[in-house]
Order: C-alpha cells, then sequence, then structure tokens
C-alpha cells in the first residue's frame, strides 16, 4: 500500500520521551502540523518486541494511529558502538533500565553510559571508540499505510560524559567534525547534525516538497 502524504493537520507523535518530543515538535513546527504526544492523549506504551529499529518504530506509529485514528510518527533511535558489536542498538534504553525512582523502575543514563565505557575499556585502551546514532522515523496512517526513514549522525564516544543540554547518551557522544559532545552543542546546532535530523530532512523532502 502507497503512503499518502501529511498535510497541515493533527500528527500524533508516538512518544512518552519529553526531551524526543520536544525535537521532534522543533523539527516540524515550519510544516503546519499540530503534534500531539501520546503521553498527552493517554496511549499506552506498546511493547517494543522487533529486533530493528525499523520494527520498533513501525509497531509504535500502527499503534499509536489506529488508537487516536490520527496519522501517527514514531522514532525508534539508539547507540550503535563498532566496538560492541553494533549494541547497545535496539536495546539503548533497556541499559538505562534501573530502579531509581521510589516506587518503581526508571532509567539512570549515566548508569547507562558507564556500561558502555565499562566494555570498551574492559577491551584495552587502544579499542576503536567509533560508533553513531541512527534514527528511524515511521509515519502510520489509520488505515495501514505506512512510510519509513532513516537517519545516521556518525561519531566517537568520550569520557567522562560533558554537558547539560542533552539527554540520553548524548554527553559522550562526540560527533565527526567538532569536539563537544552532543550535550554541549546548542539545541540549534544538535538539530542540524543529528540522526533525527537526517532521517527527518529524508521524510521532509518525500512528505513537504
Amino acid at each position: 500500500m502507497s503512503a499518502p502524504r501529511l498535510g497541515s493537520g493533527k500528527l500524533v507523535i508516538a512518544t512518552h520521551n519529553a526531551g524526543k518530543l520536544k525535537e521532534i515538535q522543533a523539527l516540524l513546527a515550519p510544516y503546519g502540523m499540530e503534534c500531539l504526544s501520546a503521553g498527552a492523549l493517554g496511549l499506552p506504551e506498546p511493547d517494543e518486541t522487533g529486533t530493528t529499529f525499523i520494527e520498533n518504530a513501525l509497531l509504535k506509529a500502527h499503534a499509536a494511529a489506529k488508537a487516536a485514528q490520527l496519522p501517527a510518527l514514531a522514532d525508534d533511535s539508539g547507540l550503535c558502538v563498532d566496538a560492541l558489536g553494533g549494541a547497545p542498538g535496539v536495546y539503548t534504553a533497556d541499559w538505562a533500565e534501573a530502579d531509581v525512582f521510589e516506587g518503581g523502575p526508571g532509567r539512570d543514563w549515566y548508569m547507562a553510559m558507564g556500561k558502555v565505557e565499562g566494555k570498551i575499556a574492559q577491551q584495552g585502551p587502544e579499542t576503536p571508540r567509533n560508533c553513531h546514532f541512527s534514527c528511524v522515523l515511521a509515519i502510520a496512517w489509520p488505515d495501514g499505510a505506512q512510510a519509513v526513514y532513516e537517519g545516521r549522525a556518525h561519531g566517537s564516544l568520550t569520557w567522562p560524559p560533558r554537558g547539560t543540554l542533552g539527554f540520553g547518551y548524548d554527553p559522550v557522544f562526540v560527533p565527526v567534525g567538532d569536539t563537544r559532545t552532543f550535550a554541549e552543542l546548542d539545541p540549534a546546532e544538535k538539530h542540524a547534525i543529528s540522526h533525527r535530523a537526517d532521517a527527518f530532512a529524508k521524510l521532509v523532502a518525500d512528505q513537504f516538497s
């Protein structure tokens, strides 16, 4: 089934992650879309049972589109470290799972960054630190149509973490061509070069041009 095109109107952003929602809203702002978050609509988060970024993004997009009866955009993204065989990859968020909040589990990103650093350190000081962030954006419509766009940002890992402007693994990721981490970049600078921006450029070219 060929996918229709987005016009101005309502679009569900299928995420409960405030940082991710803010980035997506900023990237879509010029195109007249009214973005509604899955969290604000009270939509449940489906289990991410896919083994690839594409599978998980489509799973979330279709679940939100069906529940809200509106077009829905889902993002699945993660850090892929060459020396770790592409890990944490689709399990990027799982590496941060910890019982850090009273009353239930939460995510401890400093712990997650430490896990990555620890596994690299185990391989010795000469271990290459090349990595990339991958982002898949999936749009789903209530009738089952879909479209998928993938972007990447290449870089290397640093330690210890630096910066307070990003989220997730941003404080240890230094993009190619810069000496600052994603968490040290002004949000506008990050939006211009991020994996999400790369995927969005492909989405915009297909959906709005």
